[in-house]
């Protein structure tokens, strides 16, 4: 949910133009596994070197609960994939283990349709219910030592029921006690003259599919994960094995790297480098010797995310950057001397420095830095076209991850190279004159915009306090790069524009742009009619220890999907008139900054954000969802009540 957020409010800025002791308590958040009883059994306690044995995870369900499948397939109306968290198998073995598990045979147990209602409707969704078993084939090394070796599993899964959803069991990286976690399963290697104890056949095994060892012992590679594509509202899947499916996945990828230029995140830059082109369209040498090295530099950026997630312990995917404030704030400062740059918007002498990080574009070092910061600006608008790929790319090997993400880049700097290869395409745009340099610097405004919100934001976040709210000040000087991006339009289209039509057009629009900017400062930085509690272990404690619902709400600066939902949803006057309640307390969790109990709480409660959860008197949970209604929210409160 991170990065949607982020890529949302990029979209604004840049196309404005058109845990603690209460957790700890029995029945608060509870865990998934006070409805999913875990069990392990193994086909043979007792094996020879060189032999098979079946692991088989029985997971049994309460009645009305279930389970995310293995690989959740989530339909629209349930909100975002990435909140569901899938069952998985997580195995600690040690380093000398004599034992090799076939995680990619494993067999899951087939899914079952059941409508759940987590956003009002009822929707068809596919679980696993009841007593679902998986198996796992393990192979025992032909030179094993005799005697007993064990090892941990960890299933991870979160169970729900038809409207709500438990705290998933602890996950890799996410800060909870993993030693308190995980089933010991001890196999005993014996010698190859003695007779294996063979567990007597339950009905537990009768559905594994023992052919498997064939193709394990054959050498047959294991099934790829498929990767799920939706774009455009076109799902489509892809199976990377084999030297055609990942072919294919590579020309999707490029694909979708060409797609990241028409999305809001960068169409922006276009028109200056496509002018920066056009002015040497007379020395092809030359032009097609800028649009390499623009190529080269969009793909060192693509290349360095993708060495980062492959080399990087703990970085896993693109959004992760985005939660360091000193991350926004150095990739404000970089857009921000590249936007004063392009747009030529000051004459003054500027330090040194800053003309070695923005040297003109038409030397080999500038259009390298100008792709390295096109590359940069599509990030946030990575996840619609490049997600699964760059998911999927992730938990490979890492010169795997590598081709992925460059190829990704290459798709991208595609047309750059076209328009340099054949520089007659950009022979007809304005080479100079008063025109091309209002759009330069038009858009320069614009890139500055988003600069002042990626430094605001990191700084914001740098400088809140533990149970206090960020400041929202650096929303003003946004509006003011956008309105002042209006005023200019506006005053250079009176002082050029020689048509009538022209004029009218372009100086209204620059009005528009100005309006459109104060007002939206105003709204974005108002506190809203709900007063918040915010967020320290001794609030909620205090809260419930008065007998009150306690509402949290899980939000951050960046995350325009929490702001979209504050103001449609929980800025509703029956939700406010809710929260005003005597017995009602409204606790929200900011996680701009670093908020240590905040983050701690996040990570007891297993999700991202946008979240909101009711609880009630008790701590008990009664509510939680990442897409809520009016609705939704209401019952919730009166449910918490017990009415």
């Amino acid at each position: 949910m991170q990065l949607n957020s982020l890529k949302s409010l990029s979209i604004g800025l840049l196309w404005l133009f058109p845990a603690n002791s209460l957790l700890a308590q029995p029945g608060n958040f509870r865990d998934s596994r006070s409805k999913v009883t875990v069990s392990v059994e193994v086909s043979q306690k007792q094996a020879k070197p060189g032999g098979d044995i079946v692991l088989a995870v029985v997971l049994d369900h309460e009645e009305h609960w279930h389970t995310h499948t293995n690989d959740p397939v989530v339909p629209e109306e349930l909100g975002d994939p990435e909140d569901y968290i899938a069952t998985e198998l997580v195995f600690e073995l040690p380093e000398d283990s004599p034992l090799s598990i076939h995680e990619g045979f494993t067999q899951w147990p087939k899914p079952v349709l059941v409508e759940v209602g987590f956003v009002g409707t009822p929707v068809d969704y596919a679980v696993f219910e009841e007593i679902a078993v998986i198996y796992v084939p393990i192979t025992i090394d032909a030179d094993a030592p005799i005697g007993t070796t064990s090892f941990i599993i960890k299933p991870i899964f979160q169970s729900c029921d038809d409207t709500s959803c438990l705290r998933p069991t602890p996950q890799p990286d996410s800060g909870s006690p993993w030693d308190t976690y995980g089933i010991t399963v001890a196999i005993e290697i014996i010698e190859p003259s003695s007779s294996a104890t063979v567990t007597t056949p339950t009905e537990t095994f009768q559905s594994f599919e023992r052919g498997v060892f064939q193709d394990i012992h054959a050498g047959v590679s294991a099934p790829a994960e498929e990767i799920r594509f939706d774009v455009f509202a076109i799902e489509f899947t892809i199976n990377p094995d084999g030297l055609f499916g990942f072919l294919l996945l590579l020309v999707v990828a490029m694909g979708g790297g060409f797609l990241l230029n028409l999305t809001p995140c960068v169409l922006p830059v276009i028109p200056i480098k496509i002018m920066g082109l056009s002015a040497h369209a007379g020395n092809r040498r030359k032009t097609f010797f800028l649009g390499i090295w623009m190529m080269l530099g969009v793909m060192a950026l693509w290349v360095g995310l993708g060495a980062a997630i492959a080399l990087v312990s703990g970085f896993t995917a693109i959004n992760q950057l985005f939660q360091y404030p000193a991350f926004t704030i150095v990739l404000g400062l970089f857009i921000g001397i590249m936007a004063i740059g392009m747009g030529g918007l000051f004459s003054i002498r500027l330090p040194n420095f800053v003309y070695a990080v923005n040297p003109k574009q038409d030397s080999w070092y500038g259009s390298f830095m100008f792709g390295i910061m096109t590359a940069v600006l599509s990030t946030p608008c990575t996840a619609p076209f490049m997600g699964a790929a760059a998911l999927w790319a992730a938990k490979q090997e890492p010169s795997l991850t590598l081709t992925v993400f460059g190829a990704i880049g290459f798709g991208m700097a595609v047309p750059y190279l076209v328009l340099a290869a054949f520089p007659k395409l950009v022979e007809k745009m304005p080479r100079a004159g008063a025109a091309s340099e209002v759009v330069k610097q038009v858009m320069g405004l614009f890139m500055l915009a988003a600069a002042v919100y990626f430094f605001g934001v990191g700084l914001s976040g740098m400088l809140q306090q533990e149970g206090a709210p960020p400041s929202r000040m650096y929303l003003w000087f946004v509006a003011a790069c956008v309105a002042a991006s209006g005023v200019w339009l506006a005053w250079r289209t009176l002082k050029i524009a020689t048509n009538g039509a022209a004029k009218f057009i372009f100086t209204s629009t620059g009005i528009c742009i100005v309006i459109a900017a104060s007002y939206g400062g105003v709204i974005l930085t108002d506190s809203g009619p709900i007063e918040w509690e915010y967020y320290t272990p001794e609030v909620l404690e205090e809260s419930l220890a008065d007998g009150d619902v306690v509402v949290i709400e899980f939000t951050a600066e960046w995350c325009l999907n929490c702001k979209a939902l504050e103001s449609t949803v929980l800025h509703n006057s029956k939700v406010v008139a809710a929260f005003e309640a005597e017995d009602v307390t409204a606790i929200k969790v900011d996680l701009t900054g670093n908020n240590a109990s905040g983050k701690a709480l996040l990570h007891k409660v297993g999700l991202g954000i946008p979240l909101l959860i009711v609880l009630g008197p008790d701590g008990n949970e009664v509510f939680r969802g990442d897409f809520y209604t009016v609705s939704q929210v209401l019952h919730a409160i009166e449910k918490a009540r017990g009415k």
